[in-house]
């Protein structure tokens, strides 16, 4: 009997959870709300080929396309913790570093999906979405994106 509930009090404390009624055992992790944008260096060319801009409700974020010998870079735009499961645009423009030309400009609407770092039953809670930025097609989906060479 004891070795059952020992057993018990183990395998919920390894989960978070908390037989006797005191809150869950959380972990630390923090995250932020946020739209983020992936991509592949290489597909836009030499180092820092182009420049980045992701942009949402009203706030933008830029950086170099990055090494083609890294695998893949993000951006991110961080968004109000308490936006909630709401739609929000999003608008990519790459720009050619070497011209200054626009590259890509496209825009999406991104439905924000609840995320739980540290747990359903553990604070925070985050609403985030994520794209691909590609070369061609602007923001598309990530699935299906090699994140290696």
């Amino acid at each position: 009997m004891r070795r059952t509930l020992l057993t018990l009090l183990l395998a919920a404390a390894s989960t978070g959870c908390s037989l006797l009624g005191q809150d869950a055992s959380c972990t630390k992790a923090d995250d932020d709300s946020r739209v983020s944008a992936l991509w592949r260096p290489a597909d836009f060319g030499s180092l820092d080929a182009a420049k980045i801009q992701l942009c949402v409700r009203g706030t933008c974020k830029e950086q170099p396309s990055g090494n083609p010998d890294d695998p893949f870079a993000t951006l991110s735009v961080q968004l109000p913790d308490d936006i909630g499961a709401s739609t929000v645009t999003v608008r990519l423009t790459v720009t050619s570093a070497k011209t200054g030309a626009t590259v890509v400009e496209d825009s999406a609407r991104a439905r924000l999906t609840e995320q739980h770092p540290n747990g359903a039953s553990c604070p925070p809670t985050v609403w985030t979405s994520t794209f691909r930025a590609h070369p061609d097609k602007g923001l598309i989906s990530p699935k299906g994106i090699k994140l290696q060479n």
